[in-house]
């Protein structure tokens, strides 16, 4: 049984609001996509990384690649064509992936840069038991849902917290499931906001392994100081 490993990194990151994509800012003076990819090179259990980006980043990625992370044999790391989505580049990878049906598969987002050695053992660990799972976080501030309105938002109920989890990443599958829940979304034209909502939507169900406030996913530009705090205590 291999592990592979998908980091769909070909987004631009415009909340971000900086001059380059996200991924390729600097965290503690490396590209957050290197970090994210030392993540998971460092884990024994991990097979391969494939990294999606757009065409116009390969040759960089690849650069980047050889200057932090030379003469990486295993796991290897391959840098395929990502799409216009997250799912595009997602299932781009999956097609580029050699793997058996009982493999699995771990999606990452490449702005999560501080995951954990721990916490992707214990994800694949629950995908060998449950065929899928997600990293995630219990809801610590009271959830509300809301109707749209041309006023604005108006409550029509509270979720107990106990029902919601904050979804993180990774998202690990097995791969014949997450093959299939691909293919069934892009027949039906279905557009998820994550490989779990994908896989949920075919019917299987997804087990939650406890994340942490470190693995934040840097999207706007406060998160990056946080993550530069998280880094720091690692040291």
């Amino acid at each position: 049984m291999k592990v592979f490993v998908i980091l769909p990194a070909a987004g631009v990151g415009t909340r971000m609001a900086a001059s380059q994509p996200k991924q390729f800012l600097s965290l503690g003076g490396l590209p957050i996509l290197i970090h994210s990819l030392r993540a998971f090179a460092a884990v024994p259990r991990v097979s391969a990384l494939y990294v999606a980006v757009r065409e116009q980043e390969r040759a960089r990625v690849q650069a980047q690649i050889a200057e932090y992370l030379p003469g990486h044999e295993h796991p290897s790391i391959q840098v395929v064509s990502g799409g216009d989505s997250r799912q595009e580049s997602v299932a781009n990878a999956l097609a580029e992936l050699s793997a058996a049906p009982e493999d699995l598969v771990l999606v990452h987002d490449a702005v999560r840069p501080l995951i954990d050695a721990a916490t992707i053992d214990r994800t694949i660990d629950a995908v060998l038991e449950y065929g899928a799972a997600i990293v995630g976080l219990p809801a610590i501030d009271t959830v509300k849902q809301v109707e749209r309105t041309a006023h604005g938002a108006l409550i029509s109920s509270t979720i107990p917290r106990e029902y919601v989890v904050l979804a993180q990443t990774p998202q690990g599958f097995r791969c014949d499931l997450l093959r299939k829940a691909f293919a069934e979304a892009a027949t039906d034209g279905f557009l998820g906001t994550d490989e779990a909502s994908i896989m949920e939507r075919a019917g299987h169900p997804v087990a939650v392994v406890l994340g942490s406030q470190s693995n934040l996913k840097i999207t706007q530009p406060g998160d990056l100081a946080l993550a530069e705090f998280y880094l720091a205590q690692r040291l």
